[in-house]
């Protein structure tokens, strides 16, 4: 098992130029649902956990944008896999206030 970390930002293509909030919201619905360690910032969403797993969560957060009526999603993607620093504590231990 590879430990890794995922940050993402999904971008739906929404119907009429609604908005995407809700879309959004759905996105981070599933990973909650998923259990792995998440946290969510302004700009984007971070997972960590094993590598695979988090492609999978990908996948799905992607699949629900067009069950919900997204006609194309685009996904930015930042990964660290493997080594020490896979870890959130680890990355952020110098800056326990978010500062």
């Amino acid at each position: 098992m590879t430990q890794a970390l995922l940050s993402i930002q999904i971008l739906p293509k929404t119907k009429d130029g609604e908005d995407s909030i809700p879309y959004v919201d759905r996105a981070i619905e599933i990973i909650k649902e998923s259990g792995v360690s998440y946290k969510v910032g302004p700009l984007e969403t971070t997972m960590e956990g094993e590598f695979d797993e988090l492609l999978a969560i990908v996948k799905k957060m992607n699949e629900a944008m067009f069950e919900i009526g997204s006609p194309s999603v685009m996904s930015q993607i930042k990964l660290l896999v493997g080594g020490p620093h896979a870890s959130m504590a680890k990355l952020l231990e110098k800056y326990p206030d978010g500062q």
